[in-house]
């Protein structure tokens, strides 16, 4: 029979979970296109367009034929203003072949993985996580460790629980700040401490992820790479798809002692080579030209988020820290368990967000995704009109448990 399955899928794959974010975003635009109004929080992508400038800059490469393969580390140029970005904002010192750039960061995660990871490596990952760091780890064979914080303490991890995860397998830690999903920020204090545990273990290396560094609301990023008992042991992850709102341009890039950076060139290669020509050109646009949209930007989530909050903080048994960066908010909801909505029971964090979809037509990403089984995440990268309606159907929703 044409298309019928003959071959077995490989075991990478089906012991792969599917993107949590991807499964729910699908879900909301199945239900839209049954003809439901559904506002869709579940994405991690700003509403806002990619700044003017960056666009033009985008053009301009295309009308001078900048259409060709690129070197598989990057344009010289954008790896000139990376190194330019890393000295200006987070006091990193890269020569340019410590510099790679990529697809999009999650590809310089991977890159990461598979160049580093060996079948039963353990990975220290910083518990709440981004959704796909345990997958990727999986993938290259490696084994996830979660060390986990509540909301009591702003979702973040302290250094002696660090210190407690590290055995004779360990070879790297895994972590975001500011957060996806949490939004926490790593002080420059705590990160010190962490790095302090770390020292001592020649043998792992630290992965920060620092997508949302622009995305600040203390207005005090901190790299934990550099500090100098670790920075030759730090591989200082970024990129432009949040801070610059340009996520369709998928491009990534990592600061890198020069052997991991050399790997992970190697490991690309293979995979997807360079990166676009074109969108390398108005990268490097972005980083040397006016930050002011950004600031714009970010200055926009800040309402956004405190306008949010205000209104869960009305919601009866609804807990909520006020997070310090990105554009999310991580609520504990484990106070509504056990109840029932028209006779259907909530056991979980999975069991509301699929009702709350169904029910209410409002999406967001439940919690054990990203290893917080009592949490649910709200994206508040939504204009203040759906933000408003979008807590008022939760509101209702929640009001109508028994």
């Amino acid at each position: 029979m044409i298309g019928e399955q003959i071959i077995n899928l490989s075991d990478r794959l089906l012991n792969m979970q599917e993107s949590a974010t991807m499964k729910m975003a699908q879900m909301a635009r199945d239900l839209a296109a049954k003809g439901h109004q559904v506002i869709s929080l579940s994405l991690g992508e700003p509403d806002f367009d990619t700044p003017k400038h960056i666009k033009e800059a985008a053009k301009k490469a295309l009308d001078d034929g900048f259409t060709k393969y690129t070197p598989v580390a990057g344009l010289t140029e954008l790896k000139k203003a990376i190194q330019i970005k890393f000295k200006r904002d987070n006091q990193l010192e890269f020569d340019l072949d410590q510099i790679v750039v990529s697809n999009g960061a999650k590809q310089s995660i991977a890159n990461l993985c598979l160049s580093l990871l060996n079948p039963g490596d353990e990975v220290i990952i910083l518990a709440p996580y981004w959704v796909s760091y345990s997958e990727l780890v999986k993938l290259a064979g490696g084994v996830p460790v979660f060390v986990s914080a509540s909301i009591e303490t702003d979702y973040k991890v302290t250094a002696t629980q660090v210190k407690a995860a590290i055995t004779d397998k360990t070879k790297m830690l895994l972590f975001s700040s500011p957060c996806n999903p949490t939004g926490s920020v790593y002080s420059a204090e705590e990160l010190t401490n962490i790095a302090k545990v770390i020292a001592p273990y020649d043998n792992i290396v630290i992965i920060a992820d620092e997508i949302y560094e622009y995305i600040n609301f203390t207005n005090k990023h901190f790299s934990i790479g550099s500090l100098e008992l670790i920075k030759d042991r730090t591989v200082t992850v970024n990129g432009f798809s949040k801070g610059f709102a340009m996520t369709g341009w998928r491009l990534g890039y990592i600061g890198a002692p020069q052997w991991i950076a050399k790997a992970c060139t190697k490991i690309q290669g293979q995979l997807t080579s360079g990166a676009t020509a074109f969108s390398q050109k108005a990268a490097t646009h972005a980083l040397l030209a006016d930050m002011g949209p950004s600031l714009k930007m970010k200055e926009s989530f800040r309402e956004r988020r405190d306008m949010v909050i205000e209104l869960l903080e009305k919601i009866p048994g609804m807990k909520v820290n006020c997070p310090e960066g990105a554009f999310y908010i991580f609520p504990d909801i484990s106070n509504y368990f056990d109840c029932s909505y028209k006779g259907m029971m909530i056991r979980d964090a999975n069991d509301f967000c699929e009702l709350l979809l169904q029910e209410a037509h409002l999406a967001v990403v439940p919690g054990s995704a990203f290893g917080a089984d009592n949490c649910f995440r709200i994206s508040y990268a939504a204009s203040k009109e759906q933000l408003k309606e979008a807590i008022s159907r939760l509101a209702q929703f929640i009001g109508h448990l028994n």
